[in-house]
């Protein structure tokens, strides 16, 4: 597009594109088909909440598609309270609804008869907040231009709407209903495979990728015999699960939600009429009682996935290498510095170690000490609040997880991000979240995370060619970066991804060694 010329295009004939529940029409943007807030599946409200996802209705027309669909419910309170967060993270939210499922679409041509690669992103916000845009980098434009791919982003059932096991107290109706978020994601890669084609994309090169949260759906999405045929490969950033929810746990979880709103198995159909947000006061009140008497760690302290046997296996995900998800490939990133406070808080740069072992203590109890000062050897010249956040990394659920996938027959790739942004005194550090927009080739696009210009630009080149690559083939290499090596449990072989980029061998496992057991 020449310089100069006008990069937006909207009427009543621009982008519009065939679903099997009607046309849709977006718009055209810098050459690149957008749509936005495309139905996957019906309002989830009323009878339809704690169901499997049903079919969107059909409609006349042409539906216009150009603004995004509705964020799931979630508790929204104090969401912007730190103005420092609220500024470098930039969260973006529309309005709550359970019509939440709706996905979006970027595409550099429509029904042309190409087999773009299909990427299908799957936000974080552990499993209770989020959506499909909820921060800048998650735009799909860039790389659906620049990569001659085809962007597709989800909402979906989020917390106790999503998660509520009533399987024992409400019986076979209730038989999915501890479930339906993963059902959703499901539902919207059965859209997926029925409609990319009309996008110019290739419904047999489907990739799944997600960040902290929406990493471990994922993994729990690759494991789900439902996505045999749907998903053919996984990237999992910052986040990630091996197993799920204990379906006892999610059970009892689920009778304390009954319980807490004063109501019996007889009764239970009336869940369906409390408002949303009503809802989840009372699920998150069970919640807190059930975490008094259950205590649990990690994800299974609260509304996560459930291991019910059927829509998500019972035991360790991968452990079977002859089922569905051995053929499909696995990329595994994290950063240095996941969950660094610095950013926001000055005076922890002046920290010392004995500092460091205090904050860390209620995390570690007795092996804190032994703990920071293994990192502290394997990582000489870092400062203590480095060191610090190098512990709370989230390395080790990543290791377990490419440990776990490399028994199977379809490889697994390692990286590590630790490029630092030169923002708030260099306090940020490479912060969760930080990645995401080197991937997607919108380093300019989220400038508070990485300031723009050319630095970031020049990595998140190499990163987004990788990626690409990963989609096209299974093989990250394509000449951008150093040559990545699959990862194995005995080297631990790693992509450390910097403004210098080189492999390492399981950089820090002496100090990793020492962490209790997740």
């Amino acid at each position: 597009m020449a310089d100069g010329e006008q990069f937006l295009q909207i009427g009543d004939d621009i982008a519009v594109a065939e679903t099997t529940f009607g046309k849709i029409r977006g718009y055209r943007l810098n050459g690149v088909y957008t749509f936005l807030g495309v139905p996957y599946g019906a309002n989830t409200a009323g009878k339809n909440r704690f169901m499997p996802p049903q079919k969107s209705e059909k409609w006349e027309g042409v539906k216009d598609t150009i603004w995004w669909g509705n964020t799931a419910p979630q508790i929204m309170d104090n969401r912007y309270a730190n103005v420092h967060y609220s500024f470098a993270d930039h969260w973006n939210y529309d309005d709550l609804s359970e019509d939440c499922l709706k996905l979006n679409v970027w595409t550099n041509a429509i029904a042309d008869g190409k087999k773009r690669p299909v990427l299908v992103w799957l936000h974080g916000g552990g499993f209770t907040n989020g959506n499909a845009i909820e921060q800048d980098g998650y735009h799909g434009e860039n790389f659906a231009k620049n990569g001659d791919m085809v962007f597709v982003s989800i909402n979906h059932r989020l917390g106790p709407i999503g998660f509520t096991d009533l399987s024992r107290v409400g019986g076979d109706k209730y038989a999915h209903s501890g479930n339906v978020s993963m059902l959703d994601i499901i539902a919207s890669l059965h859209w997926v495979r029925d409609n990319i084609a009309n996008f110019g994309g290739d419904p047999g090169n489907v990739t799944i990728m997600g960040q902290s949260g929406g990493g471990a759906k994922v993994t729990a999405t690759m494991a789900m015999p439902a996505s045999k045929g749907l998903v053919h490969k996984g990237v999992a950033l910052s986040g990630s699960m091996l197993t799920a929810n204990d379906q006892e746990y999610s059970r009892k979880l689920g009778q304390y939600v009954v319980e807490a709103a004063g109501l019996t198995p007889d009764s239970i159909d009336k869940l369906h009429d409390i408002p949303w947000r009503e809802y989840l006061t009372i699920a998150y009140k069970a919640m807190d009682r059930m975490r008094k008497e259950f205590p649990q760690p990690g994800f299974r302290g609260g509304f996560g996935p459930v291991a019910d046997g059927v829509n998500i296996p019972k035991g360790e995900f991968f452990s079977n290498p002859n089922s569905h998800d051995s053929e499909m490939p696995l990329m595994i990133c994290t950063t240095f510095h996941e969950w660094s406070a610095t950013r926001a808080n000055p005076q922890l740069e002046a920290i010392d170690l004995n500092g460091v072992i205090e904050q860390l203590k209620p995390r570690f109890g007795d092996k804190t000490a032994e703990i920071v000062n293994a990192y502290n050897s394997n990582f000489p010249g870092k400062k203590p609040a480095e060191i610090m956040a190098l512990v709370a990394s989230n390395r080790q659920g990543a290791v377990a997880t490419g440990n776990a996938k490399s028994k199977q027959k379809a490889p697994v790739y390692m990286a590590w991000f630790g490029w630092e942004p030169n923002l708030y005194n260099g306090r940020m550090r490479a912060f969760h979240c930080i990645d995401i927009c080197f991937w997607f080739d919108n380093t300019d696009r989220m400038y508070t995370h990485t300031g723009g210009g050319k630095r970031p630009k020049m990595l998140s080149d190499k990163m987004s060619a990788s990626l690409l690559a990963f989609m096209r083939t299974g093989n990250p290499n394509t000449g951008t970066l150093p040559n990545w090596p699959k990862f194995t449990p005995d080297k631990g072989e790693t992509m450390v991804l910097n403004d210098t980029c080189e492999v390492k061998n399981d950089p820090d496992r002496a100090a990793r060694m020492t962490l209790p057991k997740a």
